[in-house]
């Protein structure tokens, strides 16, 4: 069996199509098996004759064509190693945004999950509409790699933003894809995500305003490397990663005995989490009432830490008693001097990378889709600028593979 990586290229109907042809030559130049896949309006600009003499395959075109799979879009998506949709009509990203699967390719794109690439091509006043700057963010945000489209001369006669990115751009995005997607096969990686929740009495808790949204980015992208993942999860309103193992928690305590248990044969442990730093010393088994005697219990209420479960597995580093030498991240979220506070943690904690960002801002951080980070290890730090937080997270992974 060959070991040559199979990417499915998807054309739809805008006249960057021709590219596509171009781009079929550049990704087998590059040593890939193509295949493709066409909207029944991209033959209009371009024949599926053209891309089977390229590719040396028959192109797919309808849902219902080939008799011998009956359900073509379900083998069809089972092939590639990655998707990538050059040119992608505002339509068609429209469709993979919401959901909708009315076609060959977008029934294929709905069943598909692997790494996806879409490289956009439309007027400018398509493209800058806010309905498609939204479905371009949704879909960056669920970890699709965008290739953004180039200012230049426009079908329409128009200059400006919206013309199909420069092939060999393209390819480069489908390469870096398919190295990027295999790098942490046969690692362990752990991420704890969401905040916790201390509770007072039967219906009140302590918590924060953690959202969990940039923990599970990182558990995604853990496992679209080819990692084993395990998500230890405080409560958040958050769907669970296909292929991951999810301990759902509620305290700080019991993050911390989960932590500890998927820590002994980790790689790499990520505690993303927003962990409670304190916590009721009495804990009511009712609720407390508050125009009764109970007035005073919520009135005053006593804390104590809780444990510190950056340090704590770290130091279980330090001691050897995990089975592995893991690298180890911690998160930091600050509202000033985030990078001398960054700098601080990263040498109290013992851990090899901290990220820190600043939740004082509305734009990014608790609750929002985007974040900006700094990252410091112990040879400086590095700032990376706002992006939707599954291209965050693919960043954070960069960097952290040198450490492995």
């Amino acid at each position: 069996m060959s070991d040559q990586k199979l990417v499915l290229l998807g054309v739809t109907g805008g006249i960057a199509a021709y590219k596509a042809v171009e781009l079929v030559r550049l990704l087998q130049y590059s040593g890939l098996e193509v295949k493709v896949v066409m909207t029944e309006h991209a033959t209009e600009f371009v024949g599926p004759a053209t891309f089977r003499a390229l590719s040396g395959h028959e192109v797919a075109l309808d849902l219902f064509e080939d008799p011998g799979k009956p359900i073509h879009h379900i083998s069809l998506s089972a092939e590639p190693d990655c998707f990538v949709i050059a040119p992608a009509t505002a339509n068609v990203i429209a469709k993979i945004a919401q959901g909708v699967a009315d076609d060959l390719l977008t029934t294929t794109v709905l069943a598909y999950k692997g790494p996806l690439v879409i490289a956009p091509a439309m007027n400018e006043a398509m493209l800058t509409d806010v309905a498609t700057q939204e479905n371009l963010a949704l879909l960056q945000a669920r970890g699709v790699r965008i290739v953004d489209p180039e200012n230049g001369y426009l079908a329409c006669g128009d200059v400006g933003a919206g013309r199909l990115a420069d092939i060999a751009l393209i390819c480069e995005a489908v390469v870096a894809e398919l190295s990027r997607c295999k790098d942490l096969e046969g690692k362990h990686v752990v991420v704890t995500a969401g905040p916790t929740q201390e509770p007072i009495d039967a219906v009140r808790f302590i918590s924060n305003h953690s959202s969990g949204k940039m923990g599970y980015a990182l558990a995604r992208e853990a496992k679209s490397r080819g990692a084993e993942v395990t998500l230890i999860t405080g409560p958040v309103g958050l769907r669970a990663p296909e292929g991951i193992t999810i301990v759902d928690v509620s305290t700080a305590v019991d993050m911390g005995v989960a932590l500890e248990q998927a820590a002994t044969d980790a790689d790499i442990i990520v505690c993303a989490a927003a962990v409670s730093d304190f916590r009721p010393v009495e804990v009511s088994d009712r609720k407390l009432k508050k125009d009764s005697a109970d007035v005073q219990a919520l009135e005053t209420i006593h804390l104590v830490e809780n444990p510190d479960l950056l340090a704590r597995v770290c130091a279980l580093r330090a001691a050897g008693s995990l089975k592995r030498d893991p690298v180890i991240i911690g998160f930091a979220a600050e509202t000033d001097a985030v990078v001398a506070n960054a700098r601080k943690k990263l040498a109290s904690k013992s851990a090899d990378l901290i990220v820190a960002n600043d939740i004082s801002r509305d734009d990014i951080g608790f609750g929002s889709d985007y974040n900006e980070v700094v990252i410091a290890t112990h040879d400086g730090e590095e700032t990376i600028g706002a992006a939707p937080k599954q291209i965050i997270s693919q960043e954070i992974f960069d960097r952290l593979i040198d450490h492995l």
